[in-house]
């Protein structure tokens, strides 16, 4: 016997309200997992992760704070479903909710990093000037439907006389460079991070194409919104040497100063001459005022008249001290079109002979030549930061295409290094003075005994505690213990 069609649609609204609830049911005990889980978190990470919180609504939240941890927690690529076969049952709910994290659901990167920088500077930083060091860098990411994929300039693999390039995504990054106890260089943390689309990609698809100087001075402008009241030093290297970035920081981003390469053929200038006018309000002369002054002798022709150099001892790359020879001299820097900017630039000769000459420059004329040299090779640990997100956190491992996942996945594990970092100035001291390998000559911590810290940490008081094996644990020799988790939590 058929049903009617009344009927029919009857039954179909009642399959229909019965799905509803089971999903509502099902949503709700998912829920009351991940609120437990996250609970069972050591109250020094929950505190730290609760300062991200406003950035999500809460079932959001507390899927990024386990899909956080998990990922601390992966050992290889950090693809979202190796991260969830790491945790296994400590990640409840259907492992479609936690891939949708990054292309569906609705929170902001923009406002996580402004949390995560704020709390670098609160606690890291609390006084005296930031420094900050930008790059960019070229992640490699195959496949044809990726959003924003395109070919660009490798400048690791690149030379004078061959370039490089590579598939994938250009990242321009701002880091913090932070102080780390037991370490004897600071540390770069990502903080900021935007992607360039190469100009090709661009024309493409109708975008006016945004050099990644121009990105930066974006960056930095915003920054400059977050922190009002906080005195910037940013350094960066020659591929953001321009004219145009060096006059939009010195024109909209007080209290910032910014440390570069510097050309040695520069235009130079006095300053425009005074314009004083007569008494019925005329200007002495017709026509129009002049925008620069008399011109200056160029940084190589006055290191080339310069008959003594300056002895200094700075500190050079990768923390060590170095012999060099300085020309230091100030002007006014002009580009057609964009005005003046005053700098001071400095000629450095390395005595030791394994570096060329270079030329750096600032826009505070009142820093002294050591400062501005130190400033600016301090900037290499941003290239230190890059190798090891590569070697120990999974950059180059994402599998995402969307556009939404690729704005986001990345960026995120940027910022993972940073919470890496956090994490461990947070851990108890006994899992600190156990931290990392030791051995004959190592006299500073590294990022990879960090990570092991942390990673032995979140074991120990996470996934031993949630599983009720803690008391277990411990009851084990204190030898077999670390022999266990340093299987367990190996840095790559």
């Amino acid at each position: 016997m058929r049903l009617s069609s009344q009927r029919r649609r009857r039954l179909s609204k009642s399959k229909r309200r019965e799905r509803r609830v089971r999903q509502t049911r099902k949503a709700r005990e998912t829920r009351l997992h991940l609120q437990r889980h996250y609970a069972n978190l050591p109250h020094e990470a929950r505190s730290f992760f609760e300062s991200f919180s406003w950035a999500f609504r809460r079932p959001t939240f507390l899927r990024f704070a386990i899909l956080l941890v998990a990922t601390l927690l992966t050992v290889g690529s950090h693809t979202v479903c190796n991260v969830l076969r790491t945790v296994g049952l400590l990640a409840p709910g259907d492992p479609s909710s936690y891939h949708r994290f990054f292309s569906c659901r609705r929170w902001s990167l923009l406002g996580l990093g402004r949390r995560l920088a704020g709390w670098i500077l609160a606690y890291l930083i609390p006084a005296g000037p930031v420094y900050l060091a930008a790059d960019d860098t070229v992640d490699e990411h195959p496949g044809d439907k990726v959003y924003g994929k395109g070919c660009h300039r490798d400048a690791v693999r690149s030379s004078h006389s061959y370039t490089a390039f590579r598939w994938g995504h250009k990242w321009l990054v701002v880091f913090v460079l932070v102080g780390v106890p037991g370490t004897s260089r600071r540390w770069a943390l990502p903080v900021f991070v935007i992607l360039c689309h190469s100009e090709k990609e661009d024309k493409k698809h109708g975008r006016r194409h945004q050099t990644p100087a121009q990105r930066l001075l974006q960056a930095m402008l915003v920054l400059r919104r977050w922190f009002p009241d906080r005195e910037f030093i940013l350094a960066a290297d020659g591929g953001f040497a321009s004219h145009e970035l060096t006059s939009g920081i010195v024109r909209l981003a007080k209290k910032t100063t910014y440390v570069s390469r510097f050309y040695a053929k520069a235009g130079l200038y006095d300053p425009p001459p005074v314009v004083v006018l007569k008494p019925n309000g005329k200007r002495p002369t017709a026509g129009r005022s002049r925008v620069k002054g008399d011109k200056q002798d160029t940084p190589e022709e006055v290191v080339a008249k310069t008959k003594e150099r300056t002895p200094l001892v700075v500190w050079w790359y990768g923390g060590e001290q170095r012999q060099v020879e300085v020309v230091s001299a100030s002007g006014h820097w002009y580009k057609a079109g964009q005005g003046l900017v005053p700098v001071r630039w400095v000629y450095v000769h390395d005595k030791s002979g394994t570096h060329r000459d270079e030329y750096f420059s600032s826009t505070d004329v009142a820093m002294t030549a050591k400062q501005i040299i130190e400033t600016y090779t301090r900037r290499w640990n941003a290239e230190t930061t890059f190798q090891e997100m590569r070697a120990y956190v999974g950059l180059e491992t994402t599998r995402g295409w969307k556009k939404e996942t690729v704005l986001r996945a990345a960026p995120c594990l940027f910022g993972l290094y940073s919470v890496v970092v956090c994490l461990y100035l947070l851990t108890p001291a006994k899992y600190r003075q156990k931290a990392g390998v030791q051995w004959a000559g190592k006299q500073s911590l590294t990022f990879s005994d960090a990570l092991c810290c942390v990673r032995k940490w979140l074991w120990v008081e996470w996934i031993f505690a949630s599983a009720g094996q803690k008391q277990t644990f411990e009851n084990l020799p204190e030898d077999f213990q670390e022999l266990l988790l340093n299987g367990l939590a190996p840095a790559a």
